[in-house]
């Protein structure tokens, strides 16, 4: 299964349109949150990746509504809003966990899950599953120029316990592109450019 996978559009057209001249190549499109920006924009990115044909997963960052998101799935059924769910797709598990974690901004808009929220939706990812986060996990592709770490550690405990064969996740802007491994997990910080996985 090919996978082509972007975080953090922030309902930036022209980056979406980047992304679907290549989507053909694509089995599934990952997003990894912050489709949209401050609650809003989030649908027209979608609409407009939703031409390729492809099954596209998402999870919601913390720009993202995640009811808004709901109401596009359910008039959309080949795209798949993840949150402490699985989805098997072609033979593989795919699981989700949206927002930011930990929580750090308090805008209105600002989607957040505490660590506490984290540690029990992770206990259902399935072992071996490619993780979608919108935040990354602590100590890993998530330092700002300020060399703090802004991971979730909840994500990170999950990939000792669970031990997905991939996990994909955006937010620390800081840190897009970036590259890491644990164990045998492929750890991937996305930013809004084309990312390619084989699963």
């Amino acid at each position: 299964m090919r996978l082509l996978a972007a975080s953090d559009l922030y309902g930036d057209l022209a980056a979406a349109r980047a992304l679907l001249d290549v989507a053909e190549a694509a089995d599934v499109i990952v997003l990894a949150g912050d489709i949209g920006d401050e609650g809003r924009g989030a649908s027209s990115i979608l609409t407009l990746l939703g031409r390729a044909g492809r099954p596209i997963v998402l999870v919601a960052g913390n720009h993202d509504s995640p009811m808004a998101l709901q109401g596009f799935c359910a008039r959309n059924p080949k795209v798949h809003l993840l949150h402490g769910e699985t989805l098997r797709l072609q033979g593989r598990d795919f699981f989700g966990l949206g927002g930011e974690t930990p929580p750090v901004h308090a805008a209105p808009w600002n989607f957040a899950v505490t660590e506490q929220q984290a540690d029990a939706m992770l206990a259902a990812c399935p072992v071996g599953a490619a993780l979608i986060s919108h935040s990354p996990p602590h100590g890993f592709c998530d330092t700002k120029k300020d060399g703090r770490h802004y991971g979730a550690q909840a994500l990170r405990r999950a990939l000792t316990r669970q031990k997905p064969r991939l996990h994909l996740f955006g937010h620390v802007h800081d840190a897009f592109g970036q590259e890491a491994k644990h164990g045998k997990t492929r750890l991937r910080n996305l930013g809004p450019a084309a990312n390619w996985f084989d699963l």
